[in-house]
């Protein structure tokens, strides 16, 4: 009876930890989403040339993603070990050395933006549109990783609340400007295609001031002794950021060979791919969540050492994400045709996104367990192992047979070997978890 009481007060934890996470990420993801679906008026090129720049926007926010996961582990570490002085300098530290490091990596995809969306298979008519859109995506891009670091500092304390509100507040901002900027109003015409990433630069520069403020209110950052604690922290926080920072810049490699596959199908297969993208991440919400709420309450209970309880964490978040997401990905994939033709406009792209939906949206259930067992690794003390575990999940199970259902049979090809690739790397991760957590007196000190 204990025991079933003790799980109860998990599950009940768990979800006032993640719902916040998850109606914040819910309207972040919207609003991506809505961009899309706004594009998708103006015309097949121009979503074409916006799905072009996602796999490098994805490397962006896999190296912010990275910090954020390395300094919420020790953020929360330190907090579990009574150290809230070197919680507070550490949240400086991140807040700094993230945007600097953010900021160069934008200048740079900048300078070099036409020979890689060349490579990626973008034609002249593509760049030209991508040229107009590039600058202020990058911009947004930059003001969206202080942000999220922001977010990691207010996670690491326990706090997911204002992270969600936030979340909604620089959606709804998004909403709104959106079509204003990039269709105009009265005599205006708008900017067309960069009103859409200067509307998510100034959503997102709302919600920075506003986490700015709360940051400096509760006292959660200091401005000394940062040299000593940048000297004492650097080696650790380099041993979870550097393979989390790995982990997480495969998918957007991965994502850049996806995309010259389907290139070579044809510009509507390059806008259907786009849209899927996105919904791809909204229906993943809940996963995302968890992702973001679940490691800083790991981290704690490592730094207890209470791995009874990382057990039955873990075991919980898995069926929340089976149940949750395969539900889900059965009635989207049953709405599939009216659901395409919402997101798109032109008939043959709406054709091609039903398919994509109808096969990937119910792997995602595997792909969720896969991503909660890459999260928890980074914040348990083993990411290498974590960082192991994405790059097969990718290159292993994911590109080749996304690949090989595209030499066979085409577009239909393609869909299937994407939602196999998903399902292969679902029960890797599974079998992974398994035996990490059937031997928790072995990983205690696990050292990778």
């Amino acid at each position: 009876m204990a025991i079933v009481m003790q799980q109860r007060e998990l599950a009940i934890t768990l979800w006032r930890q993640t719902w916040p996470m998850a109606i914040g990420v819910l309207a972040l993801l919207g609003f991506q989403l809505v961009d899309s679906a706004f594009i998708a008026r103006l015309g097949t090129a121009q979503l074409a040339a916006q799905s072009f720049t996602f796999p490098l926007s994805f490397l962006i926010i896999g190296i912010q993603v990275g910090m954020g996961i390395a300094i919420a582990a020790l953020i929360s570490r330190a907090l579990g070990a009574g150290e809230g002085e070197r919680a507070r300098r550490l949240s400086s530290l991140v807040l700094m050395a993230g945007g600097g490091v953010i900021g160069l990596l934008a200048i740079i995809l900048w300078l070099f933006h036409v020979p890689i969306f060349r490579l990626l298979g973008a034609d002249d008519t593509t760049l030209s549109y991508i040229y107009i859109y590039w600058g202020p995506q990058l911009l947004s891009a930059w003001l969206g990783a202080l942000l999220y670091f922001s977010y990691s500092v207010f996670r690491a304390h326990g706090d997911t609340r204002l992270p969600g509100k936030m979340m909604v507040l620089s959606s709804l901002v998004n909403l709104v400007l959106d079509p204003l900027l990039i269709f105009g109003v009265g005599d205006w015409q708008g900017w067309g295609l960069p009103g859409a990433a200067w509307a998510t630069a100034i959503a997102f520069s709302v919600g920075l001031l506003v986490t700015t403020r709360k940051l400096l209110k509760r006292q959660w950052a200091s401005q000394l002794g940062l040299w000593i604690e940048a000297k004492q922290s650097w080696r650790p926080f380099t041993g979870i950021a550097a393979p989390a920072m790995v982990s997480q810049l495969m998918p957007p490699l991965a994502a850049m060979l996806a995309i010259s596959v389907v290139a070579g199908l044809g510009e509507s297969e390059v806008a259907a791919w786009g849209l899927a993208s996105r919904l791809e991440t909204l229906s993943l919400m809940v996963i995302l969540a968890m992702t973001m709420s679940l490691p800083p309450w790991l981290g704690r209970c490592y730094g207890a050492g209470d791995w009874g309880q990382i057990q039955q964490l873990m075991r919980l978040a898995v069926k929340v994400a089976l149940v949750w997401q395969l539900s889900l990905g059965v009635l989207l994939a049953l709405g599939a045709p009216w659901l395409a033709m919402a997101l798109a406009g032109n008939p043959e792209v709406q054709n091609e996104l039903a398919l994509l939906i109808r096969f990937l949206l119910p792997s995602y259930a595997a792909l969720g367990v896969c991503m909660l067992v890459v999260s928890a690794g980074n914040a348990l003390g083993w990411p290498l192992r974590a960082m192991l575990l994405s790059s097969a999940r990718l290159f292993v199970c994911y590109l080749p047979c996304l690949w090989l259902g595209s030499q066979f049979f085409g577009w239909w090809g393609l869909a299937a070997g994407a939602a196999i690739g998903n399902l292969l790397a679902g029960l890797m991760a599974w079998q992974v978890m398994r035996r990490i957590l059937s031997r928790p007196h072995r990983q205690a000190g696990f050292v990778n």
